[in-house]
């Protein structure tokens, strides 16, 4: 049986892209693009996607 590529260990040219962000990243995000408030809450965070 073989094992499935996703199990194997890759070189460093085998990280993929992350397509989620932590809270802080992209409050970061957002402060960066002008739509952030100080004072604003980090719950409930509008959709972001990450820089390209």
């Amino acid at each position: 049986m073989s094992q499935h590529p996703s199990f194997k260990a890759g070189g460093s040219g085998s990280k993929k892209k992350r397509n989620v962000l932590k809270r802080f990243e992209r409050v970061g995000l957002l402060k960066k693009r002008g739509q952030w408030k100080d004072g604003d809450r980090v719950q409930g965070l509008i959709k972001t996607l990450p820089e390209a």
